[in-house]
């Protein structure tokens, strides 16, 4: 008995292994590596079908994730605490909230010469329909139970979600882009511009009632590490040649 529970272990521990290795193997392969493409050229570069897909499917699955996080009513990732202080205030829903500040991000973009790409423009529009219908689907959590469920699987989902968007390679939600637009114009790092970013609309969600709790925590400190980790997985090989 001993010894089959022994060889079991053995073979979780070495299959465990064999899965981290080819997760840095694909982390190092340079055709997982995100390229530098403007608008057109994203839309000119191979496995357009299979992008668009994963793009879509990822943009549904981090509207279903905002949706899980204001749910669990533990707090919301930083833009969602000011969406969500907005819609306090004003007859529209938070999907419909998230798209026009997506649409106001975008107007940001002009003075720092940023170029949305179809990726951007599909972000905008649909995460917040998406948000609506899970918030239409998904009931307030019960109990703490779950309610931490819905914080975790909806920090999760987004990490998932982020990674297929972006290893889809069509260009960055509006949010990203004004943070990177911004370090570019400024030329200070991206994780300060990221951080004054972050804490200054937190700051003005939760002065209009947005929710400010232990999720906005996990999300902030998760986030990173957890897209990183998954970005591999992702990121479509440009070099493949397209399914016919």
């Amino acid at each position: 008995m001993l010894k089959s529970v022994s060889i079991s272990s053995s073979k979780m521990g070495q299959t465990g292994r064999r899965a981290l290795q080819g997760a840095r193997t694909r982390a190092r392969d340079p055709r997982r590596q995100l390229a530098a493409l403007g608008p057109v050229e994203q839309l000119r570069a191979g496995r357009l079908g299979r992008r668009v897909a994963q793009l879509l499917l990822g943009l549904a699955l981090y509207g279903a994730s905002i949706g899980f996080m204001v749910r669990g009513v533990l707090g919301n990732m930083p833009w969602d605490v000011l969406h969500q202080g907005i819609a306090r205030h004003v007859p529209l829903s938070l999907g419909t909230i998230i798209v026009v500040a997506s649409v106001v991000v975008l107007l940001l973009w002009v003075p720092l010469r940023q170029s949305p790409g179809l990726g951007t423009v599909a972000n905008a529009l649909l995460v917040g329909v998406a948000a609506d219908a899970t918030l239409w689907l998904v009931p307030p959590g019960e109990g703490w139970l779950e309610r931490v469920a819905l914080m975790a699987g909806g920090v999760l989902l987004n990490g998932v979600a982020s990674a297929m968007y972006i290893g889809a390679q069509l260009g960055p939600g509006p949010r990203d882009g004004l943070m990177t637009g911004v370090a570019r114009r400024t030329g200070w790092s991206l994780r300060v511009v990221r951080t004054g970013i972050e804490v200054t609309v937190i700051a003005l969600g939760w002065l209009l009632g947005g929710v400010v709790g232990v999720g906005t925590v996990l999300y902030a400190v998760a986030i990173g590490p957890l897209t990183q980790a998954l970005l591999p997985w992702f990121t479509v090989d440009l070099s493949a040649p397209d399914v016919r």
